[in-house]
């Protein structure tokens, strides 16, 4: 198994927003020495995901926060946890450090086999970064190109995952169709179930936003990303996403997916609670 990173200098205009200091959970910013592992197939890291909540955080407050990812083509999780414990595999970085957050994806989850062994993963990964002393968050992922009628039975798996082991939910199905709300022309799949830029960028506030209780609105929409290159979102476009990450963000504040007593900021400095596994 392999460690694979890709990165992408897409861009629809060359801008630099100013961060805002409001919050959407009210917990601290993110402080130093935070760390993100993503586990999935190729869509997790889709245009440097990791690359730009990284950025995001350096944007807002300077704190550095290591991330990295173990992916593989149209791996399921399942297929990541039946990997083992060689060198590279997902256990096996899981198990090499002390991590914040480890988000696990797989591909779109409509059907009832594929909602099941997304769960049975997630049970079965969650002890392990609880031992690590992270928290699980689960990647919601978007449906396949020209299914959007697929999203709710996507978000529905997703949901259903991240309940079953008390974790955190990272809302990014979700906050497409917000954005499809305001404009219904936004491209943001290139093929099948690839992220455009743009739908990676979305990804990536949520996610930023959602560890953070940072607000998305005012993040930059210029960010460099690790290996080389720029993203650029044209200024109005990048505030829309803005506001539909916004959006989804705050009905989940409201809905208490995370209660006050967990929130985010803590998992970062190194307070996470023990997962729960059902």
């Amino acid at each position: 198994m392999q460690i694979l990173r890709m990165a992408c200098a897409m861009g629809l205009g060359a801008v630099t927003a100013s961060c805002h200091s409001e919050s959407i959970t009210a917990p601290a910013l993110l402080r130093d020495g935070g760390s993100i592992l993503f586990i999935g197939a190729l869509q997790t890291i889709e245009n440097d995901i990791p690359g730009m909540v990284q950025s995001f955080a350096d944007s807002v407050s300077g704190a550095k926060i290591d991330v990295d990812e173990v992916t593989l083509p149209a791996f399921a999780l399942i297929d990541h946890w039946q990997a083992g414990m060689g060198d590279g595999t997902a256990r096996s970085v899981i198990a090499s450090r002390r991590w914040s957050v480890v988000v696990l994806q797989q591909g779109p989850t409509t059907t009832a086999v594929n909602r099941d062994k997304l769960r049975l993963a997630t049970r079965l990964f969650a002890p392990e970064i609880a031992k690590a002393g992270a928290v699980t968050a689960l990647f919601s992922m978007w449906a396949e190109l020209g299914r959007r009628g697929d999203f709710p039975a996507s978000i529905e798996s997703y949901s259903l995952a991240a309940d079953d082991v008390g974790g955190i939910l990272l809302p990014i199905a979700a906050a497409w169709l917000a954005a499809w709300r305001r404009d219904s022309t936004l491209v943001f799949e290139t093929d099948a179930a690839h992220a455009s830029p743009l739908g990676s960028y979305l990804a990536a506030l949520v996610i930023y936003s959602k560890l953070s209780g940072h607000t998305p609105i005012g993040l930059p929409s210029s960010i460099a990303l690790r290996f080389g290159g720029v993203l650029r979102v044209e200024p109005r476009t990048a505030r829309l996403l803005q506001d539909a990450a916004a959006e989804v963000l705050e009905r989940d504040v409201a809905n208490h997916s995370v209660p006050r007593d967990e929130t985010p900021a803590l998992y970062f400095a190194g307070e996470t609670p023990t997962a729960r596994v059902k």
